[in-house]
C-alpha cells in the first residue's frame, strides 16, 4: 500500500486503512461507533491503547497512541447518531460485498456538485445493423439500418429488461440506435429522449467503406484507427479524443435528470467512451473494452457522481430467454 494511516484498536479486533489521508475524510467504525480523526499524525502505523467516551453525548476524547517514532496524540470526535447508523449500514453491507458499496473516491466525479440521489444507468448497444453485417465502417452515418436479426436482438433486450424499472430512456438519434431504443422501450410510458451527445464518432470519408477496402486504400490511417485510436487523426480531427468530451457531456445530461434508474441505447465507440470516462480511463484505453450488438452494461453512481461498473457486456439474453433482475 502507499502512504497512509493504519489504526489498531485494543488488540487486533479492527483495522482501518486510508490510502491518501490528505484527500479523503478519514473515519472508522468500531464497536458500533463512528470516529473521525480531526488531527491525523504523519503516515505511519500506530496502536491506540485507549479509546473511550464517557457518555453517548460526548463530543470528543483525546487518547495517547504510540508509533515507531514515539508518542503521538490523536484527537478523536464522535459523529452524530444518524451518521453512526449510516456507517453501521455500510459496514454490514460491506461484510457481504467485499466493500463494494463503499467506493467513495474510487473514480473521478462526472458532475460539478452533489447529486440529489444515487443513480443506476443501464447501457445497451444497438442490434446488428446492415453495415455491421457487411463489415463496413459506420461512424455517424445514418445510412446503416437495423437488420431483421438486429430487431430480434432488440426485442430480446426488451424481454431481458422487462422486470426492471426505468425513469426514462436516452438514445442516440442515429437510425440503428433509434430503432433499437424504440423496440426496447415499446409499451413503456416513461419518456424516450434522443441526445446528440450519444451519437457515434464521425469518421468522415471512411464511413461506408468496407474494412478490407479501407485497410488497402488508407493503410496508415486504418492502422492508426485500429492500433492507436487516441492518436487517430482524420480531416484534422481526433475522433476518439472528441468522443471523450462528448461522453462527458452525455453523462452530465443523464446524471442531472431527475430519477434513479435510466436506460441508454447507443453505439459501440461512444459506449466505450462512456464507460471509460465513468471509470477515469484515458482515450488510450479505447480498445480495452468491447461490447457486442445487444450487449448490456450497468454502472451505478453515488451522490458525488463517482461511478462503479457493476456489469459489462451481458449477452446471455441474446442466446436464451434470460431475464435480468
Amino acid at each position: 500500500m502507499g502512504g497512509g494511516l493504519l489504526v489498531q484498536f485494543g488488540t487486533a479486533d479492527f483495522r482501518w486503512w486510508v490510502s491518501d489521508i490528505a484527500q479523503q475524510v478519514p473515519y472508522c467504525v468500531h464497536n458500533h461507533q463512528r470516529w473521525r480523526f480531526s488531527s491525523p499524525p504523519p503516515p505511519t502505523q500506530i496502536t491506540c491503547h485507549a479509546l473511550r467516551v464517557s457518555s453517548p453525548a460526548s463530543s470528543s476524547v483525546a487518547t495517547k497512541a504510540t508509533s515507531g517514532d514515539g508518542a503521538v496524540d490523536v484527537l478523536v470526535s464522535q459523529e452524530p447518531k444518524e451518521d453512526v447508523r449510516a456507517a453501521e449500514a455500510v459496514e454490514k453491507r460491506a461484510s457481504l460485498t467485499g466493500n463494494a458499496y463503499d467506493f467513495k473516491g474510487a473514480t473521478t466525479s462526472l458532475v460539478s456538485g452533489r447529486l440529489t440521489n444515487s443513480k443506476k444507468v443501464t447501457i445497451v448497444r444497438h442490434g446488428l445493423s446492415s453495415w455491421n453485417a457487411e463489415s463496413r465502417i459506420q461512424g455517424s452515418s445514418n445510412l446503416s439500418i437495423l437488420t431483421d436479426a438486429g430487431e430480434k436482438q432488440a426485442e430480446m433486450c426488451r424481454h431481458a429488461l422487462s422486470n426492471l424499472s426505468f425513469d426514462c430512456c436516452f438514445s442516440s438519434p442515429i437510425s440503428r440506435a433509434k430503432r433499437s431504443a424504440e423496440l426496447i422501450w415499446q409499451e413503456r410510458e416513461e419518456p424516450l429522449i434522443f441526445l446528440d451527445s450519444l451519437k457515434e464518432a464521425n469518421l468522415y470519408f471512411l464511413e461506408g467503406m468496407k474494412n478490407v477496402d479501407a485497410k488497402r486504400e488508407y493503410p496508415e490511417l486504418y492502422n492508426a484507427w485500429r492500433e492507436d485510436p487516441a492518436n487517430f487523426k482524420v480531416n484534422g480531427i481526433y475522433p476518439v479524443r472528441d468522443l471523450w468530451l462528448t461522453a462527458k457531456e452525455a453523462w452530465k445530461e443523464i446524471l442531472v435528470t431527475p430519477g434513479e434508474s435510466f436506460l441508454v441505447v447507443t453505439h459501440k465507440s461512444i459506449l466505450r467512451a462512456l464507460i471509460c470516462t465513468a471509470l477515469g480511463l484515458a482515450p488510450e484505453r479505447f480498445r480495452a473494452i468491447d461490447i457486442n450488438n445487444g450487449g448490456i452494461s450497468t454502472i451505478v453512481f453515488n451522490k458525488q457522481g463517482e461511478a462503479m461498473l457493476q456489469s459489462l457486456n451481458l449477452t446471455s439474453h441474446i442466446y436464451s430467454e434470460r431475464v435480468y433482475y
